[in-house]
């Protein structure tokens, strides 16, 4: 890990990649978005993040364009190539078996989840707001893959903490109603308010799934000034990106 990328600490196999960008990157981004944001939706310059998407495949060597999606915080799941089409897919999670294909989620609060065989056959990467989470956007990403969960990792990237995240009662039934073992990951702080830890919600839903390989974790997006935030940054809050590829 270095201030500028964060690289998961995760047993995957040799030919798969993964990286993480900070706001701390070789970027052109102005106030308040500076340095490194690569969110073309959050009001930035469109010619800085254009930019700055390039000095990231540069940065990384990259073996291709990351390919992007329009993200809605729902649970459609993209199998993507290398090449990027023209318009970028509307979907919440990607899978690919192509070498070279360079998946990519953009958030500033939001869960990353990144995923690949044990065998480095296939990867995904997925966006897990609490919506999306609750939706089942990881159980569908699963069901993309050929691989068994049992032979699948995860990795479970920068989000905003329990301790930063204060939710409503709407986001606590959206999970409880449907799982009881959901009410672990939330604690009361004043009437109708709870501390959210959508890591932990992560977890609970991919063991569930089958998943027994699920790492990282441990960040917040809020507290750490090295990413973006939306409930820290407001409206105008840029884009940090979450990358895998196969080698």
């Amino acid at each position: 890990m270095t201030d500028t990328w964060i690289f998961p600490d995760w047993p995957a196999p040799p030919r798969v990649h993964a990286a993480v960008s900070t706001r701390l990157g070789p970027g052109l981004s102005a106030a308040p978005f500076e340095r490194f944001n690569l969110g073309l939706r959050s009001g930035d310059s469109a010619d800085a993040v254009g930019a700055n998407r390039s000095a990231l495949q540069q940065a990384l060597a990259l073996p291709a364009s990351p390919r992007w999606l329009r993200q809605v915080h729902g649970i459609n799941v993209a199998e993507l190539g290398p090449l990027p089409s023209a318009d970028e897919p509307q979907a919440d999670a990607a899978v690919s078996r192509i070498t070279g294909t360079v998946l990519s989620i953009l958030t500033a609060d939001c869960l990353p989840v990144l995923f690949c065989a044990d065998d480095g056959r296939e990867i995904a990467a997925a966006h897990a707001g609490w919506r999306g989470l609750a939706g089942g956007v990881l159980e569908a990403t699963l069901t993309q893959l050929e691989t068994s969960p049992a032979r699948v990792l995860a990795w479970l990237g920068p989000c905003i903490g329990a301790a930063s995240y204060e939710v409503g009662e709407e986001v606590r039934a959206a999970f409880v109603d449907c799982h009881a073992k959901a009410s672990t990951c939330f604690v009361s702080t004043r009437p109708g308010h709870w501390r959210c830890d959508l890591v932990g919600l992560a977890r609970q839903r991919l063991a569930s799934a089958g998943l027994t390989q699920i790492h990282g974790g441990g960040f917040d997006t809020l507290a750490d000034s090295r990413f973006y935030s939306y409930r820290r940054d407001g409206a105008r809050s840029g884009r940090f990106a979450s990358l895998i590829w196969l080698e």
